[in-house]
C-alpha cells in the first residue's frame, strides 16, 4: 500500500492543478441559514467523501444577527476531481446558499 506524501512536502509525482499540489489540505467554506439541520446536512455530505473528518476540522461562525452561519471545513483531498465532486454536491444542496 502506497503512503501519502504530506501536503507540506509534495513529491514530483503529485498532481498539480489550479495552483494546488495534490494531495493537500483545503478549506471549504459553506454558508446557509443557521440551524442544526444545516450543519448536520453539510457534515453528512462532506463525510461521504471524508469519512474520518474530525470535529476539530470544522469551524462554525454565525452572522452578526445569528440568522446565517458559515462553516469552514478543512478537508484532505487527493485530487482536483475529489474536490470538484464535493463542491458539485454542495452547490446543488438546497440548504447551501453559497460554497467557496
Amino acid at each position: 500500500m502506497a503512503s501519502q506524501t504530506p501536503p507540506f512536502k509534495p513529491s514530483p509525482l503529485d498532481e498539480k492543478k489550479g495552483g494546488l499540489t495534490f494531495p493537500c489540505e483545503f478549506v471549504i467554506k459553506v454558508f446557509g441559514l443557521a440551524s442544526d439541520e444545516f450543519k448536520n446536512n453539510i457534515l453528512t455530505l462532506v463525510r461521504k467523501h471524508q469519512p474520518n473528518l474530525s470535529e476539530d476540522a470544522i469551524q462554525n461562525r454565525p452572522s452578526k444577527d445569528g440568522k446565517y452561519v458559515a462553516l469552514s471545513i478543512t478537508v484532505y483531498v487527493a485530487s482536483q476531481e475529489q474536490l470538484d465532486t464535493i463542491y458539485r454536491e454542495l452547490s446543488t444542496n438546497p440548504h447551501v446558499l453559497m460554497a467557496l
